[in-house]
């Protein structure tokens, strides 16, 4: 059971329980997820399954698309809807103001994570000591905000449409755009609408993937290196391709420095490959089937 599942998380589920839900449906041993959905949040979820689980860094590492709500003059306990209410501030924001404040937090910036969280500390997630309590020192992080438009306004709610870097959370951009503001906010809603190239309107919803046969859920699968669109090709030899298989660096040819998907002569995909400044291509991932294709040829 090898592939990619595109899913539309509905809000009020967990990404864990989409992806078992998933997984027990497809029947799959080996499963994943390319970047976690907050329980409030709906939208994109890509599911790994099998062979796709090796490239799972690959999905991580892409950019992310979100349609966000965010309330102004209400701030939360957890930065979003499900929290409790800590305080209320008067709005009084004019569009020239909303204008430049969302100017401000456009490209790289530096963002200190929430502590509602699953970052860890002495090996505790954050939301854990946030739950007790707790509150701890996080050091700001650089994250890019590639666009940060707003696409409608309703009194105190703000629509936005954020396409960000790995690692950035739009509750906490929910949180600063209001102290930004001079006042406060949250998040009241947040739909993944695209992750790297994959896209919403790729995806189906849990409800209609239960409702599928096994053939038909068998056919919403994309191909496990559907995650590698978006690397450079390496293709090597019969030669290259034994040697690489067995975990060998080869000649990287005219491959371009960094992470590339390495085929073999037959156009199959051996796995994901490192082209480094000595011109060596060496394996960074191997499809498991090659490595025991190599152990034994």
């Amino acid at each position: 059971m090898d592939g990619v599942l595109l899913l539309d998380k509905p809000a009020g589920v967990s990404s864990n329980t989409a992806l078992q839900e998933a997984r027990r449906l497809l029947g799959a041993a080996k499963a994943g997820h390319a970047g976690t959905l907050d329980p409030l949040a709906s939208g994109l979820l890509p599911l790994l399954f099998g062979e796709a689980t090796r490239f799972a860094r690959f999905g991580l590492d892409a950019d992310k698309t979100y349609q966000a709500s965010v309330r102004l003059g209400v701030r939360t306990a957890t930065g979003d809807a499900e929290g409790e209410v800590l305080e209320r501030q008067p709005v009084e924001v004019d569009d020239a103001r909303l204008t430049a404040a969302l100017a401000r937090f456009r490209g790289q910036i530096r963002q200190v994570p929430p502590m509602y969280s699953a970052l860890k500390r002495d090996g505790r997630p954050l939301y854990e000591l946030a739950r007790a309590g707790r509150t701890v020192e996080r050091e700001a992080r650089a994250v890019t905000i590639h666009e940060l438009v707003l696409e409608a306004r309703e009194g105190d709610l703000l629509r936005l449409m954020v396409r960000c870097s790995k690692g950035t959370y739009v509750r906490q951009l929910a949180e600063d755009l209001g102290l930004a503001l001079g006042t406060v906010a949250h998040l009241e809603a947040l739909r993944r609408t695209a992750a790297g190239r994959y896209t919403l309107a790729q995806a189906v919803d849990l409800e209609r993937f239960r409702a599928l046969d096994e053939a038909g859920r068998q056919g919403c699968l994309l191909p496990a290196d559907s995650l590698l669109a978006a690397l450079p090709v390496a293709a090597l030899g019969p030669d290259e391709s034994l040697r690489f298989a067995q975990g060998q660096a080869v000649a990287a040819g005219m491959v371009p420095e960094g992470s590339c998907r390495v085929l073999d002569a037959a156009g199959s995909l051996l796995g994901v490959g490192e082209a480094c400044a000595d011109g060596k291509l060496r394996p960074v991932r191997l499809l498991s089937q090659r490595l025991d294709a190599g152990a034994t040829g």
